[in-house]
């Protein structure tokens, strides 16, 4: 029975003994293999992807089993390539691929489903991670555990860090593959090839209105929710993004933490910093597709996209009134309110938006950043800058689309299209006349105050318009800025020398609804229209004689004061009005500049022409 049973136990041992000889038979061919390819040098297997040389399988227990004694050098090199191969975690929704196991998981896990399991103890918000959270927390505690070793700014996150980095070193290492240029951030690549496709992956949920970046659509939503849940600890006042919130502290703190490298100009935003080197550059990047106008700004691009289609989206919730504008809307709704924040250091003087205040401070400091790079004058707005800009390359984009006029400013042309409606909104609470500009109406009710805040400081005399001062100083000045390229004669007035260019081109763009008569100036036609209604607005206070024009009641004013104050300056004569001394100065040049189409005869007064005229046709003059 024991022989039995020993029999028995060598019978189940052999096998095994049998396996353990093959084993021991592979291992030692392994081991000779590998010694073989050491001093050799031989590496048979080459990965691909790393240029990595294998020379032998992955270590493993191998078994004697012929099935599995064929797993080979060549499954090492494939599982080394997968090894290589990252990221190698690719979600299935959206095709996004990641490096780690971690962040696959959390993406799957929130991202579609909307999860957010880390809420923030002090304002409620909701994070997909507790890393997310950890920095958000951070708005809060104000910490900022990462800086910057040279400049020493501090950051909340390591991220930003590293971006901030770049702006010392200048490195930019995300290209576009269509236009070339480079970004400092992966995420601002993403936003700018989508100039490019058009792309507008974030759409809102209540008004489906779609945008390029999620940012973008964050503060979007929030005009429908109204949620503003980042205050300014100084002022009270509340933002929509952490971001504004910072930039808004900076008007507290003044500060200004990005430089011009060419100007030494500074500004609270980078992304101002941005557009103001493009007025060094001249850069323009964004075109528009209908009239190939470009803008260094794209939100500039895409205000004057609305001109061609005339949306505007922004509506005010008291009166109804559209804006094509956000701030356009701003100000509007300040004017219900009467709220005007921004106040002025120096005078006091109130106003409904920072950019005006800023304006309004050059004022004080002379300051005039804007230069043209032409004639090399100088501007205190930038938007004054660009309109001046059209006087050199003659542009007008601004066209009427009732009689094709063009303008070079947006203005111009909404005033001009109140000729065509007759659209007068401004009126005069005193008198009730109305105006198509509120320009004329502050100057209107000059006439009923008396008020002349214009003063020269040669002679005293005081006006009611600046533009009239300034065409006052030039009588003292002798300033003629203004020539006609086609005749060479200088004036002191830019209005002047579009009236007598239609001396040359006879054309004559007011006309009256009444009787079809067209005339060259505006004023001639509302002068005009007075003999029609046989209205005389101003009455002279001393003999109560009536005018249909304030130009010929200040002159007959005169024969009662004795004024003249036009003198000649070679003979001294003085003249009651402006024409009469142009005329009497031709007696010392001698100059004639109205000649008879008939005879040939020259002129040095128009009126002298006319008379001359009647020789040539008999007309009687009474």
């Amino acid at each position: 029975m024991m022989r039995a049973a020993g029999s028995l136990v060598v019978k189940s041992v052999g096998p095994l003994i049998k396996r353990l000889l093959v084993l021991k038979i592979w291992v030692h061919k392994q081991i000779l293999t590998i010694q073989c390819l050491y001093f050799t040098g031989d590496t048979p297997y080459c990965c691909s992807l790393s240029g990595r040389g294998l020379s032998s399988g992955e270590p493993q227990h191998p078994v004697a089993d012929e099935t599995e004694k064929s797993v080979s050098r060549s499954e090492h090199l494939k599982k080394h390539q997968q090894r290589r191969k990252k990221p190698h975690h690719c979600c299935s929704d959206c095709g996004k691929s990641f490096t780690s196991q971690s962040g696959f998981i959390i993406h799957c896990d929130q991202i579609h489903t909307g999860e957010k399991p880390y809420p923030c103890l002090d304002c409620g918000k909701s994070f997909v991670s507790a890393g997310a959270l950890t920095v958000h927390q951070r708005v809060h505690t104000g910490e900022k555990p990462y800086s910057c070793d040279q400049c020493g700014k501090s950051f909340n996150h390591s991220g930003n860090l590293t971006t901030h980095q770049r702006t010392h070193t200048g490195e930019k290492p995300y290209s576009c593959d269509q236009c070339g240029k480079s970004f400092a951030v992966s995420e601002t690549l993403t936003r700018h090839q989508r100039i490019h496709t058009g792309e507008k992956p974030y759409n809102c949920g209540q008004c489906g209105k779609s945008f390029a970046g999620v940012s973008s659509l964050t503060a979007h939503q929030q005009t429908h929710t109204g949620e503003k849940p980042y205050s300014c600890g100084q002022c009270g006042k509340s933002f929509a993004a952490a971001s504004a919130l910072i930039i808004h502290q900076r008007t507290h703190t003044g500060e200004k933490p990005y430089s011009c490298d060419q100007c030494g100009k500074s500004f609270k935003h980078s992304g101002s910093l941005t557009t103001h080197k493009r007025t060094h550059t001249g850069e323009k990047p964004y075109s528009c597709d209908q009239c190939g106008k470009s803008f260094a700004v794209s939100d500039r691009l895409t205000r004057h996209q609305r001109i061609h289609t005339g949306e505007k989206p922004y509506n005010c919730g008291q009166c109804g009134k559209s804006f094509a504008g956000v701030s356009s809307l701003t100000a509007h709704q300040q004017t219900h309110t009467g709220e005007k924040p921004y106040s002025c250091g120096q005078c006091g003087k109130s106003f409904v938006i920072v950019s005006s205040l800023t304006t309004h401070q050059r004022t004080h400091t002379g300051e005039k950043p804007y230069s043209c790079g032409q004639c090399g004058k100088s501007f205190a707005v930038a938007s004054t800058l660009i309109t001046h800009q059209r006087t050199h390359t003659g542009v007008k984009p601004y066209s009427c689309d009732q009689c094709g006029k063009s303008f070079a400013v947006s203005e111009k042309l909404t005033r001009h299209q109140r000729i065509h409606t007759g659209e007068k909104p401004y009126s005069c609470d005193q008198c009730g006349k109305s105006f198509a500009q509120s320009e004329k109406l502050t100057r209107h009710q000059r006439i009923h105050t008396g008020e002349k805040p214009y003063s020269c400081d040669h002679c005293g005399k005081s006006f009611a318009q600046s533009d009239n001062l300034y065409s006052h100083q030039r009588i003292h000045t002798g300033e003629k800025p203004y020539s006609c390229y086609q005749c060479g004669k200088s004036f002191a007035l830019a209005s002047t020398l579009t009236t007598h260019h239609r001396t040359h081109t006879g054309e004559k763009p007011y006309s009256c609804y009444q009787c079809g008569k067209s005339f060259a100036l505006a004023s001639h036609l509302t002068a005009h229209h007075r003999t029609h209604t046989g209205v005389k607005p101003y009455s002279c206070d001393q003999c109560g004689r009536g005018f249909s024009q304030s130009v010929t009641w200040n002159i007959h004013q005169r024969t009662h004061t004795g004024e003249k104050p036009y003198s000649c300056v070679q003979c001294g004569k003085s003249f009651a009005v402006f024409s009469s001394l142009s005329t009497h100065q031709r007696t010392h040049t001698g100059e004639k500049p109205y000649s008879c189409d008939q005879c040939g005869k020259s002129f040095a007064a128009g009126s002298t022409l006319t008379r001359h005229q009647r020789t040539h046709t008999g007309e009687k003059s009474y």
